[in-house]
């Protein structure tokens, strides 16, 4: 046995002891009879890619989303070559995505039933945002996630703001790193902008003023049994994942939004940075919305035990936009996708 392969089985078995202890006080997560029409979904970078996977492969129950520094549906086509060129920071040898490309494959998938009927998309809210500082994702790449959008959706349904000078985090109010054009951890900038009321905004309509501080309840709940095989380390995903319950959710209808964090995201690098400081839950608190932050975790190669021979090559703990997991990323049947639906689900059971 070779002396890597003996590291990443020692380092493999290490943490999935520490994922064991981890997971050891998540609950499961409980039902709330939330309005499953009035789902939403954002995310960050890999988030937002995500975010609009989700949102166009379930465009029967989701409302709307916000694209924060983001890709075009399925602009990576199984290829991380083309995710890390065509995608983020395209060329003269690497185009820009191309649109209509983009949506005849949405429709191909459509047909074929592996996504929502692409009809639904004509009645979604969709709230876009590239930093002019972005050189992650460089802006013309969510000009073609617009553009991709604008196939299905009336241009009042977009809001495709690119003015403010942000670099590649989510923009807030006031929290985060005081440079606005920051791009390093925690990925979360202060441009005295409030992204977060702007996408629900975008989304919901007027919203209620924002409580002073978020009221309600933070869940730490277990995600392996929303995975189709149970194992969410496979998947690159965490053991634990989070929501935000306002109080009233307990006696009152709510809607569930899914919060995606970025690469390097995720609370096992920046702790709760992003589940308790993105902005999203002092509206939350007031409009009836309960915030649900999956996670994911970072892969390294083989998976634990090592004799199952999963092998997952995600350093970053980025979402699985280009293929790293299932060839189904992209889909319904897409193990990432699937949880998360499952997750929504759960919440509009009826308690």
């Amino acid at each position: 046995m070779s002396r890597l392969l003996r590291a990443n089985i020692f380092v493999a078995a290490i943490l999935a002891l520490v994922r064991m202890d981890a997971a050891s006080g998540a609950e499961r997560l409980a039902p709330y009879g939330a309005n499953l029409s009035e789902t939403s979904v954002s995310g960050l970078s890999s988030g937002a890619a995500m975010a609009l996977q989700f949102h166009v492969a379930h465009s029967g129950v989701v409302k709307g989303a916000g694209i924060i520094a983001g890709v075009p549906y399925d602009c990576a086509e199984r290829s991380l070559g083309r995710a890390t060129t065509n995608c983020m920071k395209p060329d003269a040898a690497h185009p820009a995505p191309d649109p209509a490309h983009l949506k005849d494959i949405s429709d191909s998938l459509a047909r074929a039933g592996d996504i929502d009927d692409v009809a639904n998309l004509n009645d979604a809210r969709v709230w876009l945002f590239s930093g002019r500082k972005d050189e992650t994702v460089f802006p013309v790449v969510m000009d073609a996630a617009r553009d991709y959008y604008a196939f299905y959706v009336p241009p009042d349904g977009i809001v495709y703001r690119n003015d403010i000078g942000a670099g590649h985090a989510l923009v807030t109010e006031d929290y985060g790193d005081k440079d606005c054009a920051a791009t390093k951890s925690p990925y979360i900038v202060d441009c005295d902008f409030d992204s977060a009321k702007a996408l629900f905004e975008q989304i919901y309509g007027p919203l209620n003023p924002a409580s002073a501080q978020p009221a309600g309840k933070y869940v730490e709940f277990d995600q392996k049994e929303f995975l189709p095989d149970g194992n969410a380390y496979k998947h690159s995903l965490s053991d634990v994942g989070y929501a935000y319950i306002p109080h009233v959710c307990a006696m009152e209808t709510c809607r569930v939004h899914v919060a995606l964090h970025g690469c390097k995201q995720q609370a096992a690098e920046i702790g709760d940075a992003f589940y308790k400081h993105g902005g999203y839950n002092r509206w939350a608190d007031t409009n009836h919305i309960i915030v649900v932050y999956p996670q994911t975790i970072s892969r390294l190669g083989l998976g634990f035990p090592f004799y199952t021979l999963n092998f997952v090559w995600n350093p970053n703990a980025c979402w699985d936009w280009w293929g790293y997991d299932s060839v189904d990323y992209h889909t319904k049947k897409g193990p990432q996708i699937a949880a998360i639906r499952a997750m929504v689900d759960r919440l509009a059971t009826k308690p």
